[in-house]
């Protein structure tokens, strides 16, 4: 295949606009330095990213993947349960030191409180 279109790429990435959102960003990620996984054949970077999907060397998925990442301002990050974040900080936790109180002895506690009848 000397030169490729998007038309042999279109039964890879069938949306037309998309396909050439992700030939585009991984033309860029060429002009960054990234490896070319065919040859290049004297071809510019748009035609070489065309011609990666168009064999498969690089799949859609990937560099819809990548694109996404790229443009992510902002990165999700599991934070710590509170009770977790106080005990890294030496925090002591907002609980009774005698939390172990049964349905019994709560009632038997009620009762008490409570006086004789």
């Amino acid at each position: 295949m000397a030169r490729v279109t998007v038309e042999d790429c279109v039964d890879k990435v069938p949306n037309r606009f998309e396909l050439v959102m992700l030939a585009s960003h991984r033309a860029r990620e060429i002009a960054a330095g990234g490896q070319i996984t065919v040859d290049r054949d004297n071809d510019k970077n748009p035609v070489v990213s065309l011609r990666e999907i168009a064999d498969e060397t690089q799949t859609a998925d990937e560099l819809r993947e990548r694109m996404i990442e790229s443009n992510q301002t902002q990165i999700e990050v599991d934070e710590p349960e509170e009770d977790a974040m106080a005990l890294l900080m030496g925090v002591e936790q907002d609980k009774p030191a005698d939390d172990d109180m049964s349905e019994e002895k709560l009632l038997r506690a009620l009762m008490e409180a409570q006086g004789p009848k």
